[in-house]
């Protein structure tokens, strides 16, 4: 499983033109399912977005998490992530999960970060065609793994 993270002072997720999810200043999460992937590590990477410190405290150090300012994470799948791109000019996607299994991961990630009483969720739509815009705030973006 791959997940980035994109520090934003803005962002948004539209599909046919409507805008279905938006956040303020928070963590724009970009996840990619591949087919090993199971729940524990869903819960163990989710856990780990929530507490990653990606926000500066009042000396400037990036010691502040999601939780710890009360921002916002706009969760959004991405097939592509879990592409394989070692060789060629072609992505393959032999590592990337099953639909059926990824949109079971997915949602499986959106109801446990949305039991957060501080973090403000909103999310994409599973295999839409989405339309995503973020203002990246640094830019500051890293890429879990797990």
């Amino acid at each position: 499983m791959k997940l980035l993270l994109q520090r934003v002072s803005q962002a948004s997720v539209s599909v046919d033109g409507q805008e279905i999810g938006r956040i303020g200043r928070g963590i724009l999460a970009l996840v990619g399912i591949e087919r090993d992937d199971t729940e524990a590590q869903i819960s163990k990477l989710t856990e780990r977005m929530l507490n990653y410190r990606l926000f500066a405290d009042a000396d400037g150090k990036t010691n502040l998490s999601v939780r710890d300012i009360s921002g916002g994470v706009l969760l959004v799948s991405q097939f592509t992530l879990a592409a394989d791109t070692r060789r060629g000019l072609r992505p393959g996607f032999s590592l990337a999960a099953a639909p059926a299994l990824a949109e079971s991961l997915y949602q499986r990630m959106l109801a446990q970060l949305c039991c957060e009483t501080t973090v403000q969720i909103s999310s994409g739509r599973f295999a839409a065609d989405m339309q995503v815009s973020l203002i990246n705030d640094g830019p500051v973006t890293f890429l879990l793994e797990g």
